[in-house]
Parts: structure tokens; sequence; C-alpha cells
């Protein structure tokens, strides 16, 4: 195992993403992780060298924010071998109820944020002619839940780009891993992470029924964020890593579904979808 890659990794100061950087620093890697704010990582991330971890302040709302961490992260270590894009928070209710302010700004950080921390690691990694970015979807991403539509919007979003930039930086040297993760015991489904529709309209019954079983889930959920964090880092150490990875018994069981459903839906509905075709 080579422990002196450099990763870098967004939205450390909790979740997924905390316990990934713990993990990284304990088995000797360097680490570079970026919150809103630097003190309030260094205070999660707890004692750490300074030869070996980077405490990054970033606005991922800010391209020259983003810009500037991926330069001080390569001025750091020298290196860039895996970048992590984990920042991101949940978004709840109809699209009918919710502002459009805050399906604007879920769009900005679950997309367009990585899509801008992709953008300045590429050329890092092309360089190098080698790197792996691994970009952290959702279950939902691939068999969205009601009352999380825009949530899902922009999950599919990173699973399908990431697909797509999987086949282009191939040839690169450069590896590309989407992981979708199902429900972990972080602080995801609090308050503090979730942003939920003020003017709700009692037509949306289903959307009020389904938000109150995820409220019962906070806790309970079957994901350990450490056991997620030594995954990450046995992608990072494989030399064929997937370009897609379910991440958890209930992701598991949701996609299965989900394949089975598009499975019958392909053959029940065959003969309209060939009926477009040019006779011959």
């Amino acid at each position: 195992m080579d422990t002196k890659k450099v990763w870098y990794i967004t939205g450390a100061s909790k979740g997924l993403g905390l316990a990934l950087a713990k993990k990284l620093l304990s088995e000797g890697y360097r680490v570079a992780a970026t919150s809103r704010t630097a003190e309030q990582l260094k205070n999660a991330v707890g004692s750490a060298n300074e030869d070996q971890f980077l405490a990054l302040e970033v606005d991922l709302t800010s391209d020259e924010s983003i810009k500037q961490s991926i330069q001080n992260t390569q001025a750091h270590f020298g290196q860039l071998d895996v970048v992590v894009n984990n920042a991101g928070y949940g978004i709840g209710g109809s699209i009918e109820e919710l502002l459009q302010e805050d399906v604007y700004n879920n769009f900005n950080v679950n997309v367009f944020a990585t899509i801008k921390v992709i953008h300045h690691a590429l050329p890092v990694m092309r360089a190098q002619r080698s790197g792996h970015i691994i970009n952290i979807s959702s279950i939902g991403g691939f068999a969205g839940a009601t009352g999380w539509s825009v949530y899902a919007a922009t999950k599919f979003a990173i699973t399908g780009m990431t697909e797509v930039l999987a086949e282009e930086v191939r040839a690169l040297g450069i590896k590309v891993t989407v992981v979708a993760p199902g429900g972990f015991r972080t602080e995801f489904l609090s308050a503090e992470s979730l942003v939920m529709a003020e003017n709700t309209i009692n037509d949306y019954q289903a959307i009020r029924d389904s938000h109150a079983k995820y409220n019962t889930m906070n806790g309970k959920q079957a994901g350990d964020p450490d056991r997620a964090a030594e995954v990450f880092i046995v992608l990072a150490e494989n030399p064929e890593p997937p370009v897609r990875l379910f991440l958890g018994s209930d992701a598991y069981a949701r996609a299965s579904a989900k394949i089975t459903q598009l499975g019958n839906d392909l053959e029940q509905w065959k003969d309209l979808t060939l009926s477009t075709d040019f006779p011959g």
C-alpha cells in the first residue's frame, strides 16, 4: 500500500468526509481537506502534523477559492493523487414547494462545486498521468425517493457526469469512480444538513409521510462511516477500480429493485420504443 498518496477531500468537517480524513491520517497518508472554516476542520480532525495534514478554508460556491485550494495542495505536498468530492447536502420538498433560490443553491454545492474541483484538479493529474477522482453521489442518484426530487436531480447529475468523465480521461491514466451510498450514521438527516420546504402544500401528503419516515431513521442507519472510509482507501489502491459502486445493504437493495424495474419497463414498452425507426 502506497501511504505517500496525497488526498484532497471536500466537506471534511463532518460525516463521511471526516471519517475518511481521520482514517487516512491514521494510516500515514497525506491529506488536504476543505471546510467553510479551517478552525472547525482542525478541531474536528484533531491533532495532526502539518507535513501530513493541510486544512483548507474553501468557499465551494467560489471558483477562485476552489482553484486556490488545489494550488495550495500541490504547493504543500508536491502532488495530487486522489480527489474526493464529498461536500453536499439534502433538500426536501416538492418542486412546487421549494424556493428557486434553494434549488439553485443545492445545485451550486452538490453539482457545480464538484465540476469546479474536477476542472482545477485535472490539469495536475494530466501532467502526472495519474490520479483518481471519487465523486460521492447517493442511492438517490439512481433510485430516487418521494419528497427528494431536487436532491435526486443533483445526484443523478453527478452519476451521469462521472460515468462519462471516466471514459474521457481513462487514456490519460486517470481513474474516476462514482460512489452511491445508502444511509450512514452521519449528520446528513439532521436539521443542520438539510434544507426543507418551509411553505408546504397540503396536497402533498405522500411527501410529508416520506419525510416523517426519514426522520425516524436518523441515528439508526445501517451504514458505518468508518467502514465506508476503509472502502474509499480500497478503491484508491485498486489498479482497476469500478466506475460505479453502491455502498451499503440498503443501497444494494434499492439499486437491485430499480434495475429490475428498468428491465421490466424496457420489455413492456419495447414495441412502442422500436416504432419510431424508419421501416426497413
